[in-house]
Parts: structure tokens; C-alpha cells; sequence
């Protein structure tokens, strides 16, 4: 395993774009400035200041730009929005960026069911879903998901503004406290150690900044819900990667998501669970340049 230090950083540029009605949107960047651009959505209740891939961002080229959604971190609340809603925001980021072509994209967990929407929307040009959060709404779960899990998805589906309501109470304890219960070993190994649990500490408190309702638990509720993207449309290349120990974030590892998505391959890591996207970083994101594409710019 890479040493703590290597894993994260803090990022080197910060800032937040406007979009066409007054909100902002807030993003963090590391590795060069003129790099190959790849685009970051990141897990549960995290603000952009938390990345992954320190040395490998650098050593590849890459120029790593991590998006809060709206209502975390400086991203301003979009109340109502939906997952479409966050690809277009990412296709006037992109444009407004000065991007010259659609970047590449990595969805970790939460993140993953928006990073999915820029993919249908040909927002970016490939993608790698890390320790992706299902569609666990989906009935072909309905069998196999813990009983209150299932009565939490029901709800997010039946009556979303009260599934909403439940998760605005959550805090960046709450979550600290659910992801240190419920991860192996392994996991903890990483998320416990020094620097990486002052950072996910940190961009915890940003992400609950704002509050809960606009941020996390709207998240919450469209990811939990059903989708109402089309990923059978998807033309991208779409690379899906789990740790060997991650029970958490699908029920079946991702296996009928990856059967979802046209030409989608599925990569299930040994020794590790969802802490995989920090472990693994450097082969994730070699293998989404050659999906795009782009060959690794050595620095």
C-alpha cells in the first residue's frame, strides 16, 4: 500500500465558476495547469478539497479538477435539481473552463450516479465508476437489500421530500461515524490514518457547511432513487472498479451495472474496499487515458 502522504494532497488551484443563473460552482485542481483534464465527482458529503492520486496526478499529467455539487462545499444550492441538472452544470463548467475537448470523468460512490448523467449526456468522452453507488431502487434488489436499506430506498422513490428530510439531519459526525461502522479493515487502515482523516474530517465540515438539505440529502435521495437515465445509450468508454471488500456500495459489485452500460468492463480489486479509488488511483486513471485516448503527459 502507497504511504498516506501519497494518496492526497491539498490542491494547488481553488476557485468557483459562475453559471448563467448566478450560482456558483466550485471546484479544486491538481497537477499541472496545462495537463490532461479530468474531471472528479466525488463521494457522499465531500467538498472538492478532498482528491486522491497525488503522485500518480502528477507523475501522468493529469490535471485533476474535483466539482462540489450544488449545496456542498462553495457550490451555491440548486434546490429541486436533478441528476441531468448536474450534467448540464458540468457542460457549462467545461465550456466556461476553456476546455478544448470533453474531459475525461471519475465518479467515486455518491458521486457515481452524477457522474453517470454526464456520461449519458456525452457531457465527457470516458469514464471510471470507483466503488460506485447502485441503483439500488432497482427491483432487482429488492430480495437481497438489508430491510431498512430497502424501506429507505422505497421512500426516496415513493416520497422523496420525506426521504429528503430524513437525511437533512444527517452531520459530518453522522457520516464519519456510518463510514468507520461499516468499513473492513483494510479501509479503515486507510481512512484512520494521518493525513487522510484530518483531510476527509475537513471535507466533511465543508460539505455540510451550507446544512444538510440542499447538499448531502438531496444527493442522497436522487442517488438512492431511481436514476431515469438511459444507461443503455451510453457511447463512452466506461470502466467500473471495486475493492474485492467493498459490501457496501453494491449488492452485487457492480456486476448488472456494468451489464447496464454498452462495452463497460468491471475491475474488482484485491485486499481492498471502498477505500480503492486511494489505493488504486494510479491504475485507474492510467487505464481511463488509454480509454480516452490520451496517452499519460510525463512531467
Amino acid at each position: 500500500m502507497k504511504t498516506p502522504q501519497s494518496l492526497l494532497a491539498p490542491p494547488v488551484r481553488t476557485g468557483a465558476e459562475q453559471l448563467p443563473d448566478g450560482r456558483l460552482l466550485g471546484w479544486a485542481e491538481w497537477g499541472p495547469a496545462d495537463g490532461t483534464p479530468v474531471l472528479f465527482s466525488p463521494g457522499a458529503a465531500t467538498s472538492r478539497h478532498l482528491g486522491f492520486g497525488a503522485e500518480s496526478v502528477h507523475d501522468l499529467g493529469i490535471r485533476l479538477i474535483s466539482l462540489d455539487r450544488p449545496g456542498l462545499g462553495a457550490s451555491t444550492p440548486a434546490p429541486g435539481r436533478t441528476l441531468k441538472d448536474f450534467a448540464e452544470d458540468t457542460r457549462i463548467f467545461i465550456e466556461r473552463k476553456g476546455l478544448d475537448r470533453p474531459p475525461a470523468m471519475v465518479g467515486n460512490s455518491q458521486g457515481a450516479p452524477f457522474a453517470l448523467a454526464c456520461a449519458a449526456a456525452r457531457t465527457v468522452d470516458a469514464l471510471a465508476l470507483v466503488s460506485a453507488a447502485d441503483e439500488i431502487a432497482e427491483p432487482r434488489f429488492s430480495d437481497v437489500l438489508p430491510r431498512e436499506l430497502q424501506q429507505l430506498a422505497d421512500l426516496c422513490v415513493s416520497a422523496p421530500e420525506e426521504a429528503g428530510k430524513f437525511f437533512a439531519g444527517f452531520t459530518p459526525r453522522t457520516m464519519w461515524d456510518m463510514v468507520m461502522g461499516n468499513s473492513p479493515a483494510c479501509d479503515l487502515a486507510v481512512y484512520q490514518r494521518e493525513p487522510f482523516a484530518g483531510a476527509y474530517r475537513k471535507a466533511l465540515e465543508e460539505g455540510f457547511a451550507q446544512g444538510a438539505a440542499d447538499g448531502y440529502a438531496r444527493d442522497a435521495v436522487l442517488a438512492m432513487g431511481r436514476w431515469g437515465l438511459d444507461l443503455a445509450a451510453i457511447g463512452i468508454p466506461v470502466d467500473v472498479w471495486y475493492g474485492a471488500e467493498d459490501s457496501g456500495h453494491s449488492p452485487d459489485q457492480g456486476a448488472g451495472l456494468t451489464a447496464r452500460i454498452p462495452g463497460a468492463v468491471r475491475h474488482i480489486v484485491p485486499g481492498i474496499g471502498g477505500a480503492v479509488l486511494w489505493t488504486a488511483a494510479d491504475q485507474i486513471l492510467r487505464t481511463l487515458l488509454e480509454r480516452s485516448g490520451e496517452p499519460p503527459r510525463k512531467q
